[in-house]
């Protein structure tokens, strides 16, 4: 199905070729479209982040979260296009790439100027919007924990980092060339390059930033806040499972028969890490969260995106249902020691970048290991699993130090945290001048806790009690 709708969409332009078109156009026609189609995918993914941030915000704030999610996704497009994307793939060291600023390349050098994408032929233009919209979808990540009382302008001044050089010396550390590749390690489409990186810059700014007013009570105990439309939050989750079919399949960059099998391992771990979340839900509370089995979701998706190309399907299930299982056990546990993630991204990106990155090196298969070697599980030894292991610590700790840093400066300079009292009335009149839900927020919104206020209903003529 997917290969006659290229071929229809590819044909037309060839039909006015003086020459018909050889074997090998449309072999790069059908890989050009597909690339461009998996780049569509994932940046729909942005539609997926805004919905499941919404729908785990208070109504007070979700105008905010759209703001920012539209800024951000503008400036990673305009940062990677001119620094990001050379800094990720072009030809340079071992640390970071030196060519191809703002996708300037002389004809017919793309692949020296570009080394690190040298292994796939469509044109440069399905390359780079292919891996911006990873970089956008690293750079949403990072305000899963923070929502709710952060600055606007963090957002801008962060994005502008983390999109033009953090996610980019980490994308050549693995993806571009850089040491990580020379050492064989697997991450097929970015649990360690996108997610954890974007989980360990939330991390840091979560740290300095401080949980929400009124999460904990005075005795240190966490305080469930919950969001305003589980729905919308399902909505997203879905979204996002729908985009991850262009985030893994599309790594092949290339129409062949892989994707059908990449698809596959990302389906059944999907599935098993909603069981998984949704397993633990009721061993440790006695009833299903749908948030959770929400998350279970995303932090298979996470774990699988390394293995998935390199993993059988049987294993793409332990992987999935591990996942959700660890998520939940991390949520808890960062929700006990202070550390307040609303969305869950440090439990499903952070853990489940780390968890998958890892299972590369305990079920990749010896026909699959294309790069590096073998799982433990099938007879590679440690060896690969060593390499996964120093990969999440290098690129993890890296992210996470260099975050805090701009972080702190931030912190010390324009501030990253908004008023209380801006925080109480919520971001969106602060921030925005408008609230998300004008129709349902009171003037009067503060209530003493933190949360918005309905409000009151129109009172008719017909109404008891009307004089």
């Amino acid at each position: 199905m997917l290969t006659t709708m290229m071929l229809v969409l590819a044909l037309p332009a060839l039909a006015f070729a003086q020459d018909a078109p050889s074997t090998a156009d449309l072999s790069l026609a059908m890989d050009t479209m597909w690339v461009v189609i998996a780049a569509v995918l994932v940046l729909f993914m942005q539609a997926g982040f805004a919905m499941l941030e919404v729908g785990f915000s208070s109504m007070k704030n979700v105008g905010s979260v759209v703001a920012k999610i539209l800024v951000n996704l503008a400036i990673a497009a305009l940062l990677f296009w001119a620094v990001g994307f050379a800094i990720t793939f072009g030809t340079g060291n071992a640390i970071f790439g030196t060519q191809g600023w703002f996708l300037a390349v002389p004809a017919g050098q793309v692949n020296d100027v570009y080394a690190g994408l040298s292994w796939t032929q469509v044109p440069l233009s399905a390359k780079f919007l292919f891996q911006v919209a990873f970089c956008a979808v690293s750079l949403a990540i990072v305000w899963g924990t923070m929502l709710e009382r952060t600055k606007f302008a963090v957002y801008v001044v962060f994005a502008v980092v983390f999109a033009g050089l953090l996610y980019p010396l980490v994308g050549h550390w693995i993806w571009g060339g850089g040491w990580l590749t020379e050492l064989g390690m697997q991450d097929f489409a970015g649990s360690t390059v996108v997610h954890l990186s974007g989980a360990m810059a939330a991390l840091a700014g979560t740290l300095l930033l401080g949980p929400r007013l009124g999460k904990y009570d005075d005795e240190g105990r966490p305080v469930n806040i919950p969001g305003h439309n589980m729905p919308l939050a399902v909505l997203g989750v879905l979204i996002l499972w729908v985009g991850w079919y262009g985030f893994n399949p599309g790594s092949t960059m290339a129409a062949s028969t892989q994707v059908a099998d990449i698809a596959l391992t990302t389906t059944l771990a999907a599935a098993a890490g909603v069981l998984g979340a949704m397993s633990m839900s009721y061993m440790y509370r006695r009833n299903i969260d749908v948030g959770m089995g929400g998350n279970g979701a995303i932090a298979a998706l996470v774990a699988i995106t390394a293995p998935c190309a390199f993993v059988a399907p049987w294993a793409s299930i332990v992987i999935g249902f591990l996942a959700g299982v660890i998520m939940y056990a991390t949520l808890v546990f960062v929700d006990r020691i202070g550390v307040d993630d609303p969305l869950g991204a440090i439990a499903a990106h952070g853990m489940g970048g780390i968890w998958g990155t890892l299972s590369c090196g305990l079920f990749t298969t010896p026909a699959l290991a294309a790069v590096g070697e073998p799982g433990l599980f099938y007879g590679g030894g440690f060896y690969q699993l060593g390499i996964q292991a120093l990969g999440i610590v290098a690129c993890g700790g890296f992210v996470f130090i260099a975050s805090l840093a701009v972080f702190a400066a931030l912190k010390a300079t324009i501030g990253i945290r908004v008023k209380p009292d801006q925080e109480l009335d919520g971001l969106d009149i602060h921030e925005h001048g408008v609230f998300g839900y004008p129709d349902l927020v009171a003037t009067d919104y503060q209530n003493g806790n933190g949360h918005t206020r309905r409000a009151p209903e129109p009172v008719s003529d017909t109404a008891e009690g009307t004089a």
